[in-house]
């Protein structure tokens, strides 16, 4: 863990420098420190284009890796992650209709995000009613229990996916944009998109945090969760809503990033053991610096200045890791 807070200084050079546009890195470390004697286009591009957008790719790779932890201790499942309960479905289909309807410009007059895009505000409010949805469909279910929680998510995702591919059909010249803010990415993200997420982090993380002594003794089981005086029901929903409130708000900013919040609890749980509180601070250090390098690959892997969506690249890795847990999994290899 001290390795990856001594590297962040590097990933976050590395991200300032990446891109089509050449900075020295001196010059990166100068704008950094406050520097005012550079050439005005250099500081653009660092702190404009590039800072803040590495500083969303850490948050939401953070917000997603914690909220992973969350939901594989939660619902017990390794193959849990931050998506179970429809808010990756339910934001991609407020981004939808943002997007078909032609609300794709920013709203210069807002009052706290001026010049912020409302793509992400519907994709946010697409994201919380899921949530919502998810929610109060598994407690008219028979409560709020794991099997009802997934069971419900399942639903719910997989109605709006048929909404997303029904207002795909309908609005063909809106399809690329879709498909493409779909599979995730930061290119064009700044300043108010964190702002946006900034919040949304901070009470995930504390509420995560808050509960994290209860994330240890749900581990051991329901029953004994109830004898050791731990209301499992409330925690559970509290949890997995906080959780998923995190992730949604990471989906509304940049798009559906997957196997984040899947694969970085895994690694990190092999690294530093299964304590929640040490786990979800490792996870969200080697979460933020995955996705930080996967969005530095994903701007410079492609000739011309060209970027590829850094939700493909996260597939790419996360693809064989997948695997490589299946196999572990007792019955899994051959």
């Amino acid at each position: 863990m001290i390795a990856m807070l001594a590297a962040a200084p590097t990933t976050l050079v590395a991200g300032c420098l990446a891109g089509p546009y050449p900075v020295s890195w001196q010059a990166v470390l100068g704008i950094l420190a406050g520097g005012r004697d550079y050439d005005p286009v250099w500081v653009t591009v660092v702190v404009q284009m590039r800072l803040y957008r590495v500083i969303l790719a850490w948050l939401v790779g953070a917000g997603l890796a914690m909220s992973g932890v969350a939901f594989q201790g939660v619902l017990r499942n390794p193959l849990a992650e931050p998506f179970t309960l429809g808010v990756s479905g339910g934001a991609a289909f407020g981004a939808a209709v943002a997007l078909g309807l032609g609300w794709n410009l920013g709203w210069a007059g807002m009052a706290f995000f001026p010049g912020l895009s409302v793509i992400p505000l519907c994709a946010l409010a697409g994201s919380l009613l899921a949530l919502a949805a998810a929610l109060t469909l598994s407690r008219r279910s028979g409560g709020a229990t794991r099997e009802t929680l997934v069971l419900a998510g399942i639903v719910v995702s997989a109605f709006l996916s048929a909404c997303i591919s029904l207002f795909k059909a309908l609005n063909e010249e809106s399809t690329a944009s879709i498909v493409f803010w779909i599979m995730g990415g930061f290119q064009g993200r700044g300043a108010a998109d964190v702002w946006l997420y900034l919040p949304y982090f901070g009470l995930g993380t504390l509420v995560v945090w808050r509960y994290s002594r209860e994330l240890d003794v749900l581990a051991l089981g329901e029953a004994q969760a109830v004898q050791l005086g731990v209301d499992a029901a409330r925690v559970r929903v509290r949890l997995l809503a906080a959780a998923s409130i995190m992730a949604g708000a990471a989906v509304s900013v940049c798009g559906v990033i997957g196997f984040v919040g899947l694969a970085v609890p895994h690694l990190a749980r092999m690294a530093f053991g299964a304590s929640s509180r040490g786990l979800l601070a490792a996870s969200g250090l080697l979460g933020g610096t995955l996705l930080v390098w996967s969005d530095i690959v994903a701007r410079t892997i492609l000739p011309g200045g060209a970027e590829l969506p850094v939700g493909v690249v996260t597939a790419l890795l996360g693809g064989p890791f997948f695997l490589f847990l299946l196999r572990r999994r007792p019955g899994g290899g051959s």
